[in-house]
């Protein structure tokens, strides 16, 4: 039988100024759910923006997507680093993903894996590397390395099939070539993760 999950939040955001290592730059980590369908082409969500097109958006990572199944490690996190900065910050697009899946783990899924949703088809293209962004918008500046040592990155996707992606659609994981999971690529890229 084939592995089935849920879309609990569809998450966009803009680019605005967040200040890392001193200085101010532009970063869309911070999201928010979006209401009701929203409509996804091979550039990502519309309404959801990417500030460093070097190293997110584009064809192969369109769409970020986060197991929900990684929160609650995320909160034990947040409340013994007591972070002010999450203390506003809306739990479902915390990670900076616009999907928050339910159902699937990074060592569910492999490069080329299809999830067909009622509204368009995505491809798992790649973990995503913590960097420099993501201590600055959670508010502690161990935030990379414990995604490096949990191995919690969430993954990529390119969308094969245009359409729309909405909170509560249904989705199928349907296997593709399954020669390397998302775990395994994230173990061997995670000591030059930046």
């Amino acid at each position: 039988m084939p592995q089935t999950g849920t879309v609990e939040h569809v998450n966009i955001g803009r680019a605005v100024p967040l200040q890392v290592a001193g200085r101010a730059v532009l970063s869309a980590f911070r999201k928010q759910s979006a209401e009701g369908p929203v409509d996804v082409d091979w550039r990502g969500l519309r309404g959801d923006e990417q500030a460093d097109a070097s190293v997110h958006g584009g064809m192969a990572k369109a769409v970020y997507a986060y197991p929900a199944e990684h929160y609650p490690f995320w909160q034990t996190v947040r409340a013994q680093a007591r972070a002010a900065l999450w203390d506003d910050a809306p739990l479902p697009g915390l990670l900076g993903e616009n999907l928050t899946l339910r159902g699937v783990l990074e060592s569910d899924v492999w490069i080329g894996d299809l999830l067909r949703l009622p509204g368009c088809t995505l491809a798992v293209s790649e973990p995503r590397l913590p960097c420099a962004k993501l201590g600055a918008a959670l508010g502690f500046s161990q935030a990379g390395k414990l995604m490096t040592q949990s191995g919690y990155c969430g993954f990529y996707l390119a969308v094969r099939e245009p359409g729309t992606v909405a909170a509560g659609d249904r989705f199928e994981l349907c296997p593709g070539p399954r020669e390397v999971s998302i775990a395994e690529v994230f173990r061997s890229r995670r000591g030059g993760a930046r």
